[in-house]
């Protein structure tokens, strides 16, 4: 008898729906309508999440209206405030995407079409509160009142004026005052720096949270398992967000396996809160993060939530979208423009103008003009040959020098003297 013969076995390479000169087929989002989506309370056991992690939580309309359970208090003042946050986050990146094209910095990341994700979630956390973020959140920064555009221009450029003394790469910015740990270029090392930090706060009896950051192609790496293992197994206070922009350096998100299921989807199986949100909807996204902040707050675990949005613009300054994507994607995009859709809901409910929006945008790209000119007073223009000090390599590092760092400083400095001479 004759075994039965079986076909060859083939592997499964996922693909994106769309490539240059192909339109992409975006229904593989499933999204849901606006105000459709349950909102359960905040001490829900987070098994009974799991439909929340394969849907979409949206509050507005096509109409710009508000609706549904997920819809958030916040009055005309909060939502105007947010408003300007995202706009003036637009108006740096782009002005810093010219700067890195004029060669006054090496290297820029925006977070165009991302911007509700950072600005809200800033206004819904407290000070005190920790993010631990990727390079695309300079929304939580922006957000606030108490960083200047000249601090964040200058780290940009390693000047004189650099708070991190050129030991950064531009973008990788560190602030303790504001709650922002210090960027990684390491992928994935935040998410499981943020659980322990997390963790820490519970042991010590403290009332702040902590808010991780992590890009879809990036949940593929180890240390994003290993936070959720240790979230989950200590109930550490921690958000846990995944923003899912659809694409990595040029990878889509099905690469990091997004194509049969949903990145919220691992949140539930780890035992985790989870929510997938329209990452596009500013008042979804301060709700959610709401939600998840005071579950944390009240010592009830971790929540994961996946922000679906999409990165309108190059994953960097070194990076040409048009190779692999689309051009018009983001115009085509099924959740919209988010500084778009709050103008419209601001409107809607009479608390905005086109005429006040004009005003703005122009005012916040004047303030931003304004700093970059301030910040250029402190040299680092790459154009202008600016090399920063040579004690920098060796200064700030210990309170006190150690003799062989002395050593190393006075032959350094000897070597420069007689390169510059021997070149004049």
């Amino acid at each position: 008898m004759n075994a039965p013969t079986t076909a060859p076995l083939q592997l499964h390479v996922p693909e994106p729906s769309g490539r240059p000169g192909h339109e992409t087929d975006f229904s593989y989002l499933r999204v849901a309508p606006a105000g459709q989506v349950r909102r359960p309370p905040v001490d829900v056991l987070p098994g009974k999440t799991s439909d929340l992690a394969h849907t979409l939580i949206r509050v507005l309309d096509p109409e710009g209206r508000a609706v549904g359970a997920w819809v958030p208090e916040a009055d005309a003042a909060l939502l105007r405030r947010g408003l300007r946050a995202m706009m003036r986050t637009r108006a740096f990146d782009a002005r810093m995407l010219i700067a890195q094209r004029q060669k006054k910095i090496s290297f820029y990341m925006q977070s165009l079409g991302e911007e509700a994700i950072a600005c809200a979630h800033a206004l819904a956390i407290e000070p005190g509160d920790m993010c631990f973020p990727t390079y695309r959140q300079q929304g939580l920064l922006l957000a606030r009142d108490d960083i200047p555009l000249v601090e964040l221009i200058c780290q940009l450029m390693s000047n004189a004026r650099d708070p991190l003394r050129g030991r950064q790469l531009p973008v990788m910015y560190s602030y303790k005052r504001a709650g922002f740990f210090s960027i990684s270029g390491n992928l994935a090392t935040q998410f499981i720096q943020a659980v322990g930090w997390a963790m820490a706060s519970a042991i010590k009896g403290d009332t702040r949270v902590a808010s991780a950051w992590i890009g879809d192609g990036s949940t593929a790496e180890a240390d994003f398992h290993t936070a959720l293992t240790f979230a989950h197994v200590y109930r550490a206070p921690v958000i846990l967000n995944v923003v899912n922009n659809q694409w990595a350096i040029s990878t889509f998100q099905a690469i990091a396996g997004g194509e049969a299921t949903t990145f919220a989807a691992r949140g539930v199986g780890c035992g985790i809160a989870s929510l997938r949100v329209d990452g596009n909807d500013f008042l979804a996204v301060l709700a959610a993060s709401r939600w998840a902040a005071e579950r944390a707050r009240r010592n009830l675990g971790p929540t994961l939530i996946e922000w679906v949005t999409y990165r309108a613009g190059p994953h960097s300054t070194s990076d040409d979208p048009a190779r692999y994507r689309p051009a018009d994607d983001w115009k085509r995009f099924p959740l919209g423009d988010p500084i778009e859709r709050l103008k419209q809901h601001l409107i809607t409910i009479g608390a905005w103008s086109d005429a006040e929006h004009e005003a703005a945008k122009s005012a916040l790209e004047a303030e931003v003009s304004a700093a970059l000119k301030e910040a250029e007073r402190y040299g680092g223009a790459l154009i202008d040959n600016h090399v920063p000090p040579i004690e920098s390599m060796f200064e700030d590092v210990y309170k006190d020098m150690p003799a062989h760092l002395q050593q190393q400083l006075a032959q350094a400095r000897a070597e420069w003297q007689r390169a510059t001479a021997g070149g004049s």
